[in-house]
Formats: C-alpha cells, sequence, structure tokens
C-alpha cells in the first residue's frame, strides 16, 4: 500500500505545506518497543489505584499509558504530577531502548528541513523524551520545533488542537500552510481540529480504514514515500 488520494495525493498536500509537523510515536519512533508499554501502563495503573482506590476498577488492564495519565485527573492535581512524571521517566528509558528511526523517518525529516520547510514534533509523549531520541540519533538539529505533551495538563493531549495550534504559532505560519502526518485518528481529528492538513501514516494493515474514515487528506505506509514526496 502506498499512498491513497482522499480529499488530496500525498504528494500535493505536502507540496502545498510550507510546514511539516510530524506525530512521534510511529511515523518516528516505536517509543515502547524496547520497553512494552503494558509494563509502564500496569506500574501508573497500581500507583493510581494505591492512591485512589475508587480508580483501580478504571485503569485495570489498561494497557496505554497515556491513558492512564488521562484518568489520573479524576483523582487529583497531585496524582497528575506524580503520574506525569513516572511516566516521563519510562519515556526517557523506552527511548534509550527504541532502537533506530523508523524506516524512512529519517530521510523524510531531513528532507523537510533540506527544502527550506518549517519541521515540527507534536506529540503526547514527553518533549524531553522526544529530544533525547532525535539528539540520539542525531536528528536534533533537523527539528526547529518540539511540542510534547502539554504539562499537568492531559485534558490538552491530542485530539485537543492545543499542541498542533503551538507548533504552527512556533513555526510562525498559518494552520492551512501546515500538515500534520500522524498514525492514529487522534492525530487526524487534532489537525483537523488546527484548520491543517491531514496526512495519516497507516502502519499497520487495519489503521488505513480508520484513518480513512477519519477524514485524512491522504495517507500513506511509508515513511520513505513522504521523505520522496518532501523532495
Amino acid at each position: 500500500m502506498g499512498t491513497d488520494t482522499g480529499t488530496d495525493s500525498l504528494a500535493s498536500a505536502l507540496a502545498s505545506s510550507s510546514g511539516v509537523l510530524f506525530d512521534f510515536d510511529g511515523p518516528i519512533c516505536h517509543v515502547f518497543r524496547g520497553l512494552p508499554a503494558t509494563l509502564v501502563a500496569r506500574e501508573l495503573s497500581q500507583a493510581v489505584a494505591e492512591y485512589d482506590p475508587t480508580l483501580s476498577a478504571k485503569t485495570e488492564g489498561i494497557e496505554d499509558p497515556l491513558e492512564i495519565l488521562r484518568l489520573s485527573q479524576q483523582a487529583s492535581k497531585r496524582l497528575v504530577l506524580a503520574t506525569e512524571r513516572t511516566l516521563q521517566e519510562r519515556e526517557i528509558e523506552a527511548v534509550a531502548v527504541a532502537g533506530d528511526p523508523t524506516s524512512g523517518a529519517s530521510s523524510a525529516i531531513q528532507t523537510a528541513y533540506a527544502s527550506g520547510r518549517g519541521v515540527a514534533i507534536v506529540s503526547n509523549n514527553s518533549e524531553q523524551c522526544v529530544r533525547a531520541f532525535l539528539n540520539r540519533h542525531g536528528l536534533l538539529s533537523y527539528v526547529h520545533v518540539i511540542v510534547g505533551r502539554p504539562e499537568h495538563q492531559p485534558e490538552r493531549m491530542k485530539p485537543h488542537p492545543y499542541s498542533v495550534r503551538r507548533a504552527v504559532q512556533a513555526l510562525d505560519m498559518r494552520a492551512e500552510d501546515c500538515a500534520l502526518l500522524g498514525d492514529s485518528v487522534t492525530d487526524i481529528e487534532a489537525a483537523h481540529a488546527a484548520r491543517t492538513k491531514a496526512i495519516g501514516f497507516a502502519n499497520k494493515p487495519h489503521k488505513y480504514e480508520a484513518l480513512r474514515a477519519a477524514g485524512a487528506d491522504a495517507i500513506t505506509s511509508s515513511m520513505s514515500a513522504v521523505a520522496e514526496a518532501l523532495a
């Protein structure tokens, strides 16, 4: 599978974009490849349940650490801060053992930068772990802006458009001149809400239909194809 035209083809969606915003987990890095997300989620779930037993049933069995962070809001600000701190520590540990960037991702970032476009990372992961990974793989100097998870405000994680809008503003561009590339429906929803173009990265077969149904302007299964389109 290469690209799906949707409203625009991948090439035209990127050709009309002076700013490219990349989601991190998926398009750039498999964050929990070396340190499984299920283990991190279990640790966070146990801590949340100990702090507030009423949340125990809600967190049990959840395998996404970010969802545990969202649920921590139902208790107190103190629990949000503690959960956030532990999650950030685990994310930094995770990217250190995550292996190489997603195939084609380095080329996509470097090509976007070389083309004179504004390059941003917009992630629900912490800025610190994104920065650590990019630095480890020699990509930090090719990225103009990093907008990570809003600190102490998990309710503003994607699909909320807050982080996308921050990145667009930091690049000093208009939203309609930017494109967000991400591998989840929440990325597409955030892009639409922020009024940027939305490009889906279907890194797993089942994602293609979900991204299409969410209204992605283009869909690709290859970061190398993104690099080629940017060139």
